[in-house]
């Protein structure tokens, strides 16, 4: 089968799945549960709980609408990639845990640093095709452009 007629159909698929996790943590987590989640963050030692919730929510919509649409998603990447690193840390420090708890911290470290290594993908080579970011970029001047 010709590379080029699937390249579109995985590319945004690909995008989807990736960006999908972050989307649905906003708007089915940290939105309805918003004082539970900013309790948490507190209890987490997160300074500015409050404030920083909204940031995440923000980064969170942002980011991954950003990627799946192929919008200027290597800034999306980067929103997601900034959440990413303050969530790890303050989250899945399994550096403090002892047994059972700190090898459940440690999954969730992983998995994060593979959530970040698929923003890195995406800062590296853009969002492929059937996106916004290679529309514009394929897309031929219009005669008003030149002038």
């Amino acid at each position: 089968m010709n590379k080029s007629l699937l390249s579109g159909p995985i590319s945004l698929a690909s995008r989807v799945l990736i960006a999908l996790i972050y989307l649905l943590s906003a708007v089915g987590n940290k939105i309805p549960n918003f004082s539970s989640v900013a309790e948490y963050m507190a209890s987490e030692n997160v300074p500015f709980p409050q404030l920083m919730l909204v940031g995440g929510i923000v980064f969170l919509i942002t980011g991954s609408l950003s990627i799946i649409t192929g919008f200027r998603a290597r800034w999306g990447a980067v929103l997601l990639l900034l959440f990413l690193i303050l969530a790890t840390y303050f989250f899945h420090d399994f550096w403090n845990f002892e047994g059972q708890e700190a090898q459940q911290q440690m999954i969730q470290f992983m998995k994060n640093l593979s959530l970040m290594g698929s923003m890195l993908f995406i800062l590296a080579n853009g969002p492929g095709a059937w996106s916004l970011d290679r529309r514009a970029a394929t897309r031929p001047l219009a005669q008003a452009d030149i002038s």
